[in-house]
């Protein structure tokens, strides 16, 4: 798979459609002059190399873990760091007004597997996204984007979202959430991928027909902890302002949006 990596990265640049605005309108004033012409000095004049590395981009849905009512799609602007690791930063759109929503780490089921089991809790697998056609690389050639997925398919992400814009429709409140991946036919509301599939002029049955020979192994022991009744989301701590890490058993919607995130 090593061969395929630099091609893949070269046929990414400039992909990608301007077709999903963000639903979230922040408050502010209108951009002064001032900071327009600030912006286009340091435009012009400031390197971004890590924006620059960006060099993939992929469409796809995520949900909190442990309450499946909370689904939304998450717009992937991905780095490429080397075989095994990946890292993502993820929007609510993909036009200039989008806002940040969060990041995703993406590693191979090599290094997934040397994971303690504690960690393993936080990961979901890409296995059913890829050969179901939810996930897919807009602007991307068909031969290329299955390359792509193939490339994908065996790969475990660690999804943290610090905008919750389902609901948060005007700035980013409380704590991050840890997100999770679809595993089977059935999770996702299917209006989501309708109007996912009639933005980008696409058809999900017919790429998950495409993506049949792709070879997927079965998800690794401790991925998809959700699926056993395990879920994790962080817990806010009074005094020194830390985080802790707190597992708590969202059974519904409700309890998601009464900020026990």
């Amino acid at each position: 798979m090593k061969g395929t990596l630099p091609l893949i990265a070269l046929l990414l640049c400039g992909c990608g459609a301007h077709n999903s605005p963000s639903q979230v309108t922040s408050p502010g004033a209108p951009t002064s002059t001032e900071k327009k012409l600030l912006d286009t000095g340091a435009a012009a004049m400031q390197s971004r190399p890590p924006i620059d590395a960006i060099n993939a981009y992929l469409d796809g849905f995520h949900f909190y873990n442990g309450d499946h009512n909370g689904q939304m799609e998450a717009h992937h602007y991905v780095t490429i760091l080397n075989d095994d690791v990946m890292q993502a930063v993820i929007y609510d759109g993909n036009t200039r007004d989008a806002k940040l929503m969060g990041v995703e780490y993406i590693i191979s089921e090599r290094l997934f597997k040397t994971l303690p089991p504690e960690e393993k809790k936080y990961w979901h697998s890409h296995q059913y996204e890829v050969k179901s056609g939810t996930l897919i690389a807009p602007g991307l050639p068909p031969l290329a984007e299955k390359a792509l997925m193939s490339r994908i398919v065996n790969t475990y992400g660690k999804t943290w979202h610090t905008w919750h814009t389902d609901r948060d429709k005007t700035l980013p409140l409380g704590i991050p959430a840890l997100m999770m991946g679809f595993t089977a036919d059935g999770q996702m509301d299917p209006r989501l991928l309708i109007d996912r599939d009639k933005r980008f002029d696409v058809d999900t049955k017919k790429i998950r027909e495409s993506r049949k020979d792709i070879i997927a192994h079965p998800a690794a022991a401790g991925a998809n902890a959700w699926e056993h009744g395990d879920t994790v989301q962080l817990k806010s701590v009074k005094g020194g302002g830390d985080i802790a890490h707190g597992e708590t058993h969202f059974t519904t919607s409700e309890q998601t949006r009464s900020g026990k995130l």
